[in-house]
Formats: structure tokens, sequence, C-alpha cells
């Protein structure tokens, strides 16, 4: 059976749930409640394994807070025998409107934390992620507030759609592959 990680990137704690920073969380916790996954407290975090199609994947929230998510991906790649390019790491963009999807195969940390210490980590930025934008709608010098801030009404509202939208991505990924998931869900 082929295995996945998909590694949801934020930061635990109960002040962090509704950020737009914990959009990673988020997403492996819709894909758990779709595919009926229960979450365990493991080393680093907490996950959830389900199954898909002949396919296993091992959704993760990293409790090392989103400077040290390297260090969780690391200790389960290793722990689960599963290759780079059947990792998905799920995390917030700044520079994508709220909602949108951008799947890629590699690229910058775009100064997020919690890349940075991936990169830093694998030494290497080749390694699938799932960028889901939460827009740049704030005031210079803002950055940070706006993105440990809570979601806007319309943005809750809007939400539950984005949801199901990225946690369909992601499954394409791990049924159809990196390429067919691009296609069919970028931009979207």
């Amino acid at each position: 059976m082929k295995k996945f990680l998909i590694v949801g990137l934020g930061n635990i704690g109960v002040e962090y749930i509704h950020t737009r920073h914990n959009i990673g969380f988020k997403v492996v916790d819709e894909i758990a409640n779709e595919l009926g996954g229960d979450w365990q407290t493991v080393k680093f975090g907490s996950l959830s394994e389900v199954k898909i199609k002949g396919r296993t994947l091992l959704l993760l929230k990293p409790n090392t807070y989103m400077n040290l998510s390297g260090k969780a991906l690391q200790y389960w790649m290793e722990k689960e025998k599963i290759p780079v390019e059947n990792v998905m790491v799920v995390t917030d963009d700044l520079n994508l409107s709220f909602g949108t999807i951008r799947i890629k195969a590699k690229g910058s940390d775009g100064g997020h934390n919690g890349l940075k210490s991936i990169q830093g980590i694998l030494n290497s930025s080749n390694y699938p992620r799932f960028r889901f934008g939460i827009s740049d709608e704030f005031k210079k010098g803002q950055q940070v507030d706006y993105v440990l801030g809570t979601w806007s009404d319309e943005e809750k509202e809007a939400l539950p759609e984005r949801l199901k939208t990225a946690s369909k991505a992601i499954q394409e990924f791990a049924l159809a592959g990196l390429n067919n998931s691009m296609n069919t869900y970028n931009g979207k």
C-alpha cells in the first residue's frame, strides 16, 4: 500500500486555533473528517491515518510550533519510510488571494518560517507543497497581527467550501499524482 505524509503547518495552543496561520491544521482536519480519521497524540504532533483507494495518508499536525516544523516532518518521513515525493506540506500564503490554491513541486520558503525549517532539515527546496491563500489585506507593519489574527466574517463563511476543495486536491495528489492535482486545482 502506497503511503503519503500530509503535513499541515500551524501552531499549537488554543490562542492559534482559528488564526490564518493555522490553515494547514484546518486542511488536514478536513481530510480526516471526510475520510473518517481519528487523531492520536504522537511524537512531535498529532497523527491521523486514513485510507483511500489503496493509499494510506498519514495526516500530521506538528506540535513543534511553526519554526521547528521540519523536525516533525523528518521524523515521520524516516519512521514511515515515506519518500519526499509522497510528502505534501500544507501552508498559508500571503501572496495568494483568500482561498486560492497553489500546488507546487518545489519553490522558495517565501519568508514562511515553517517552510524555512523544512528546507533547512531536508537541505532542499524540492518537496511538494500546498499553499492556501490568506491574502495580504493588512496595513504596513501589521503582517504578524494579520497572520496570527482570526478570519473575517466573509472568510469564515467561505472557509468550509474552500476546505472541501483543498481536501479534494490533496486526495487527488495521492490518487493521481502531483501533476494532475496541479493541473486540476491550481488557481481554484
